[in-house]
């Protein structure tokens, strides 16, 4: 962010700031950023491409079947290994002291990536928890809107949409220079600031509020309809039913920790910058904004969490499919003579094909080893 210049006479915190040609009132104690930021980018970008990269794999070469979930995970994946990707020269950035020795086209490139992945996750997370919440509460209908083709149709119009409205970042975010110092910024030049607040809180109801309300009313429709006693039995839940209740609390979960944080922190440094409060409340405000932000970067390494989670079957990798032996020896059965009678020939003749039967749906079709997975 661009950090205010404190006028003097307001108590100066000790710390960093842009200039006092860029006309600020504050200046903010960011020190603690610099080990924080670089640290934190720096494992969420191992973590992430590691992760990611294993799960892009998976989808494109182990991957059996395309549903609509395993087309907005896929979604999910490429945003975050995208992401992840761009942060080592934040690493950089911030190791150095908030010095940008890089041009400002990839400045901007850097901060667009960053809220492009922000909040693709969301949307994406949202479009599988209405996928699941379907599954429950409309299965039939799912069975139609959950193919692939559909969910291909929905993620292209996610990225359409996200791309549209981060395409303000490209203008908005600039770099300045003080001294030998060059800062990339992720906000606005001075002159622009009330218009990104502007176009900040439009984000905010637009691809984040909405879809976090989407998400809540999902869940409090499945907690109710999984609740309710199929039919008088008293089992426990069905493997699908279960499979979409931990599906929706781990989007909850990555939502709760990682966005939730992130936008509660932003929103109140924005508006606490409009309504000129004290020095010390907009620092305190600040520092809470700093450490979110690595919080929200960290669901690049949750999300492959989900993937996992909401697999139907994850078949070993290490070794190929083994026929099972018994580890006890038994002795071979004796050979008993086919008989001459046709009835007797024809129920032998039947029996075989029952077993053959059974042994043919033991395997699913098209599976050669256990590397295929389904999803």
């Amino acid at each position: 962010l661009f950090a205010d210049v404190e006028s003097p006479g307001n108590g100066t915190i000790n710390g960093t700031w842009d200039g006092d040609d860029l006309g600020y009132k504050c200046r903010f104690n960011e020190d603690f950023k610099y080990l924080l930021l670089p640290v934190s980018y720096g494992a969420v970008c191992v973590l992430g491409l590691g992760l990611n990269a294993a799960a892009l794999y998976i989808f494109l070469c182990r991957l059996k079947t395309w549903n609509a979930s395993t087309t907005y995970m896929f979604n999910l994946a490429v945003s975050d290994t995208l992401y992840a990707a761009s942060l080592p020269l934040l690493v950089y950035y911030y190791a150095r002291g908030d010095h940008w020795p890089f041009s400002t086209v990839l400045c901007k490139l850097v901060r667009f990536l960053f809220y492009t992945n922000l909040y693709c996750s969301i949307l994406f997370l949202t479009c599988i928890s209405v996928h699941r919440c379907l599954g429950v509460l409309r299965p039939l209908r799912s069975l139609r809107w959950g193919q692939a083709h559909y969910a291909r149709r929905v993620a292209a119009a996610v990225w359409a949409l996200v791309l549209a409205c981060q395409a303000p970042v490209l203008y908005f975010v600039t770099t300045s220079t003080r001294g030998s110092r060059i800062t990339c910024h992720d906000t606005s030049a001075p002159e622009l600031f009330s218009h990104f607040v502007a176009y900040s809180s439009v984000m905010l109801g637009l691809l984040f509020a909405a879809p976090f309300a989407v998400i809540l009313v999902c869940y409090v429709l499945m907690a109710r309809q999984l609740l309710k006693p199929a039919h008088g039995t008293t089992a426990g839940l069905p493997r699908a039913k279960r499979k979409s209740v931990r599906t929706i609390a781990v989007v909850l979960a990555v939502f709760t920790l990682c966005f939730l944080p992130f936008h509660v922190t932003r929103t109140l440094y924005y508006s606490f910058r409009s309504l000129d409060l004290s020095c010390r409340t907009l620092d305190a405000i600040n520092t809470a904004y700093k450490i979110t932000r690595p919080l929200a970067s960290a669901n690049s390494c949750l999300d492959p969490v989900l993937y996992f989670l909401a697999g139907q079957r994850l078949v070993r990798f290490a070794r190929d499919a083994k026929p099972p032996t018994d580890p006890t020896p038994t002795a071979p059965a004796p050979r008993r003579r086919r008989s001459d009678r046709p009835d007797l020939r024809r129920a032998e003749d039947v029996s075989a094909s029952s077993e053959d039967s059974r042994r043919t749906e033991s395997t699913p079709a098209g599976s050669q080893n256990t590397k295929d997975i389904q999803l």
